[in-house]
């Protein structure tokens, strides 16, 4: 008398088809284990075949074509947009608000980086449309080192941890700092 566990009535353990242990084997060839370690080979078990149930028509089976192993998809970044003519004009004339200001004056790069990155993160929390950031514009002159926020914002603003924060910038007009300082579109949250 056998122990085994009986499966649950109207179910029955079936083994793979030859196909499915080809699919399976293909699939498994392409996996990258995460150590180096050699496993002995395992002879195959011997096909088994369920019988097919009297209540249900059999089916005839399908070639199983092994599909390439899908890659993971990584959220797209969006692309950076530049304001519309209308837009522009709306906020140089005051028609549309800006919601916000950050002047980065005075900052060090690494400073600075951490403020926009903070105060965009949390224009966009806010629900906020525009906001206006000023790098200022350095001095035009023998110090090269002058200007560099001016610079480095809209380098900082196109890199893919700002994406996903902004839709896009542009040069402020003048009477908003013009050359140093940037009107930038805050991107609506997700979901």
């Amino acid at each position: 008398m056998s122990h085994d566990p009986e499966p649950p009535r109207g179910r029955r353990r079936r083994g793979l088809t030859e196909d499915e242990r080809t699919l399976w084997e293909t699939v498994a060839r392409q996996v990258k284990p995460l150590r180096k370690i050699q496993r002995p080979v395992r002879p195959h078990p011997p096909m088994v075949t369920a019988e097919p149930q009297p209540d249900k028509p059999t089916m005839t089976q399908r070639q199983v074509v092994p599909a390439a192993a899908p890659k993971p998809v990584r959220p797209a970044i969006p692309p950076l947009v530049s304001l519309g003519r209308k837009e522009r004009s709306k906020l140089s004339r005051g028609r549309s608000e800006i919601d916000a200001r950050l002047d980065l004056h005075g900052m060090t790069q690494s400073r600075a980086h951490q403020a926009l990155h903070h105060f965009l993160h949390r224009a966009q929390h806010d629900g906020l449309t525009f906001v206006l950031i000023i790098t200022g514009k350095g001095t035009i002159g023998a110090d090269p080192e002058r200007g560099v926020l001016r610079r480095q914002v809209p380098h900082w603003l196109s890199l893919p941890e700002f994406r996903s924060l902004i839709v896009g910038f542009e040069e402020a007009h003048v009477g908003d700092g013009g050359a140093g300082a940037l009107y930038v579109r805050i991107r609506r949250p997700r979901g």
